[in-house]
């Protein structure tokens, strides 16, 4: 017999509980949190909870919660959620109107330190692999726009990984001039260079036993390149002024928001440091491309940014609509500077989506890993959006997704809106108006 996630419910390790009275006030949280990759299991809230486990009960069932467990509710009107404090577990309660974020809030309480936050089923299974990988002693490499979060993933594969109580170590190879970068990575003795009032390890030997993020890697001047590839390659380093390696125990992730092939054929990029650092390539997609991890990710940052004491500012189904509609070329940044903003300037208990000041004028110059849009293409070849404006182009989109969420879900306006993140009734308000446009 399964549990209402699809798994045994039999004790999983990690798996989150849920009772029976839970699932019955949110009916769409099962699936939620399987689509986010979080496993569940069904729970009978009267018997003790396994040591560190979680548990999502019902309101009712507080007598038996411990401070760990999340409690929850339905009722219409202004949602609510009280985070754990003195000794009483978290609560929360929405409508169906706020369904999209409420369900995000309950993941984000729930979900695994050091887990990335993710609501895309495709991001799940992402970092199902990416878990999968952490397993193994192979070099790493994450592509991705700025902001899309390569550290993020980085991290969670070191913790994830037998090395996880060893050492993680980031740096940023675009910060630093050629010359201290190759005294950062790999030590410098004493009087190597003007300044050297003393030696230094660097940072291979200070992530010894760990793990060592080169953030930026394409930004490595080329004759750094070659030192670099040799330290991976034999698995010691030669301090700047040394003349003895000093063999090192090091798991190397490379992250780039540029596609090394592609420096690698401008010649920017060594070809065997290339080959060397792609062993296990992994390319994060930009935000735009990732609509329910928006909502995930957004829940994930209104809970940093609200101090202890404070009720969390949930954004209106318009609001979140909004979120979710918006091209992010910033990513994640944009995304929690926008965030932030609407914190500090709104004007009630919830974020409008008035109060949201989100930029819409692009920037000239697009990154390269930007992905492009799928284009209709008309009879003579040319994009069916040619001539039109961003207006035009914006609905054209959206129309495309919705026909597809109800095709996927076989005309069924609840579940299609859910799988496009957005309010039943915005559902309807939007096919009413294509309707129109229509007509």
């Amino acid at each position: 017999m399964t549990g209402i996630c699809g798994v045994s419910n039999v004790s999983a390790t990690g798996a989150i509980g849920i009772s029976e009275e839970a699932s019955a006030a949110q009916p769409a949280l099962a699936a939620w949190l399987a689509g986010a990759g979080i496993a569940c299991r069904r729970v009978d809230p009267a018997q003790p909870p396994a040591r560190d486990e979680i548990r999502i009960l019902h309101i009712s069932e507080i007598n038996h919660a411990t401070v760990r467990d999340v409690l929850v509710a339905a009722g219409e009107g202004m949602p609510s959620m009280q985070p754990r404090a003195n000794g009483m577990p978290a609560r929360i309660a929405f409508g169906f109107e706020d369904m999209a974020f409420g369900l995000a809030l309950i993941a984000e309480l729930v979900r695994p330190a050091g887990r990335p936050a993710c609501g895309e089923p495709e991001s799940a299974l992402y970092l199902k692999l990416a878990e999968k990988v952490a397993g193994s002693e192979a070099t790493v490499l994450i592509l991705g726009e700025t902001g899309t979060g390569k550290e993020g993933l980085a991290r969670f594969i070191h913790d994830s990984s037998p090395r996880r109580e060893a050492p993680f170590v980031a740096v940023n190879c675009a910060a630093l001039p050629e010359t201290m970068l190759e005294a950062m990575l790999f030590g410098h003795q004493k009087g190597a260079f003007t300044g050297a009032a003393g030696s230094s390890e660097g940072l291979f030997r200070a992530a010894e036993g760990g793990t060592l993020l080169l953030d930026e890697v394409a930004e490595m001047p080329l004759a750094l390149q070659a030192k670099l590839l040799r330290a991976i390659q034999e698995r010691e380093v030669l301090p700047v002024g040394a003349t003895k390696p000093i063999p090192v125990n090091v798991r190397i992730i490379a992250a780039a928001n540029r596609e090394l092939a592609q420096e690698v054929a401008a010649g920017r990029f060594r070809a065997d440091l290339y080959w060397r650092l792609n062993v296990m390539p992994l390319t994060l997609k930009p935000l735009h491309a990732r609509r329910l991890d928006i909502r995930a990710i957004t829940a994930t940052l209104l809970l940093r940014h609200t101090s202890a004491g404070e009720a969390v500012a949930w954004p209106t189904a318009n609001a979140l609509d909004r979120l979710m509609a918006h091209d992010w070329p910033g990513n994640v940044r944009e995304l929690d500077n926008v965030l932030q903003r609407a914190l500090l300037l709104k004007g009630g208990e919830r974020i409008e989506a008035d109060e949201l000041a989100i930029e819409t004028v692009m920037s000239a110059s697009q990154p390269t890993l930007r992905a492009v849009p799928n284009l209709a293409v008309a009879n003579d070849g040319a994009p069916a959006f040619a001539g039109a404006t961003l207006a035009d182009a914006a609905r054209a989109s959206e129309a495309d997704a919705i026909r597809e969420a109800l095709e996927a879900t076989g005309g069924h306006r609840v579940r299609a809106a859910a799988r496009l993140g957005i309010s039943e009734r915005t559902l309807r308000y939007r096919l009413a108006e294509m309707r129109r446009i229509a007509a």
